[in-house]
């Protein structure tokens, strides 16, 4: 825009001079040059052609600045950490806006600085880098997240999300009482009630459980994702096929995952498996691919099924990534299509 405004002047001043100067100039005959209507044609080409110009254009003189999108204010943040290593907000709040964005080994980084920095007492960052790794892949649940969450619980033992990440991490381990125990705390600390249902369900399959290994009630037993008796555990089939001209792309051995995910809710998928990468292939995936016990799909629900050509080896996606979705009814589609032919921007 300034090279236009420029060469705009430099055009407008050319058509003064043209003018301007024969107004100037002494005549043969006995008129006087006229200094004062050259003064007026220049000042009259100057402003009117200004004030035509922001008339009749389309550019936006007035339009408000563009809001600046999230990952270049998350940018922003990490540049100014960059000149403040000490500032143990700034570190969390770049974790928990890195897992937001899906960038988790970069939120795993950040809070692991944030944890350096507290010298191992916030259980905040220690909460966000289980997360994060959690998210990233779910067997870390058994390992470094589970030990995490653990150190979380002992600094906050009220924390609303190590709570829930303890409990889910307790129902890996087979710890039922202790799952139990946790998420019926959350559920007396009154959370939201788009939460509650979540809650009341995990310690409701947790209850039935606790009941069959009893030996009481054996007739309500029923794990996550499985059906009373002669009723069938809900499948989602899906025959994964490569478009042949992300052929290419695919090459190199990348691990394939196939996740089911609501389209309604955010968080982690509610079933996901790893497969090696060759095509075409027939996956079925059943509630006993959650990710956290309890969040499974069910029958009767609509969901989207996704498989993506990890190239880094990561379930997340990233740039260049090959991936394909479709929607399944669960329950009444059976196997489906679902064909890779697209790239992760």
């Amino acid at each position: 825009m300034a090279t236009f405004v420029l060469l705009a002047a430099a055009l407008t001043l050319a058509v003064i001079v043209a003018l301007v100067i024969p107004l100037l100039r002494h005549s043969t005959g006995e008129t006087a040059p006229a200094p004062w209507t050259a003064l007026g044609a220049a000042g009259l080409l100057v402003v009117g052609s200004a004030l035509l110009y922001a008339s009749w254009s389309n550019w936006p003189w007035r339009a408000a600045p563009q809001a600046d999108s999230p990952q270049s204010m998350v940018a922003r943040l990490a540049r100014r950490l960059e000149h403040e290593p000490q500032n143990l907000e700034g570190w969390l709040m770049l974790g928990r806006s890195y897992t937001v964005l899906q960038e988790y080994p970069l939120a795993v980084r950040a809070f692991e600085r944030a944890d350096r920095l507290s010298g191992g007492k916030s259980a905040e960052a220690l909460t966000g880098e289980a997360e994060a790794l959690a998210l990233s892949d779910e067997t870390e649940l058994d390992g470094r997240a589970g030990r995490l969450i653990e150190q979380a619980l002992t600094l906050a033992p009220d924390s609303g999300k190590a709570l829930f990440l303890g409990a889910a991490v307790a129902a890996r381990r087979g710890n039922l009482p202790l799952a139990r125990q946790r998420f019926a705390k959350l559920l007396a600390a009154n959370p939201p009630d788009s939460v509650r249902p979540i809650l009341e369900q995990q310690i409701a399959a947790i209850d039935q459980k606790l009941a069959g290994a009893s030996g009481t009630g054996a007739a309500m037993q029923q794990t996550p994702g499985a059906g009373n008796a002669g009723a069938p555990s809900p499948v989602v089939n899906v025959n994964v096929t490569l478009a042949p001209s992300l052929a290419a792309t695919a090459a190199g051995g990348a691990p394939l995952f196939v996740f089911v995910r609501d389209p309604a809710a955010s968080g982690p998928p509610l079933a996901v498996r790893r497969l090696e990468s060759h095509f075409p292939q027939r996956v079925a995936l059943s509630p006993s691919d959650s990710m956290i016990p309890g969040r499974a799909f069910a029958a009767g629900q609509q969901v989207e099924v996704v498989a993506r050509i990890a190239r880094s080896g990561n379930p997340v996606g990233a740039s260049g990534d090959p991936f394909g979705e479709v929607t399944y009814h669960v329950g009444r589609d059976g196997l489906v299509s679902l064909v890779i032919d697209h790239l992760t921007p």
